[in-house]
């Protein structure tokens, strides 16, 4: 009976989706932050660098990722380009795109 509520409460906690018309979907796995370098009207493309060493040199070298994640309907009018979100990879979802959108962490930064 314990092990039933306790699978039940971390099934809850993984679930993304929590508007009435849109079906809520299990996240897994890794999560990373980046900035959104497209937005289209149902994901985006997010963008982070990560240093990779390369042995022959014994150097670092910075490379580029991109990712597609799934823009929820709550989520598309606060997100826009340039900002700083969070995304969880899930199953997936169309050919390209395999994580969701979590949360906005902050907007994009404006010059003065």
């Amino acid at each position: 009976m314990a092990k039933e509520a306790k699978k039940e409460k971390a099934s809850e906690k993984n679930l993304v989706g929590t508007s009435a018309n849109q079906a809520q979907t299990a996240t897994r796995g890794r999560t990373f932050e980046g900035f959104v370098t497209k937005k289209f009207p149902k994901r985006v493309v997010i963008e982070f660098e990560r240093k990779v060493f390369v042995p022959k040199y014994e150097r670092f070298y910075k490379k580029k990722t991109r990712l597609h994640a799934r823009l929820s309907d709550n989520l598309a009018n606060e997100i826009n380009i340039g900002d700083y979100v969070k995304i969880r990879e899930t199953r997936p979802l169309s050919k390209i795109i395999h994580f969701i959108v979590l949360e906005k962490i902050r907007a994009k930064e404006s010059k003065q």
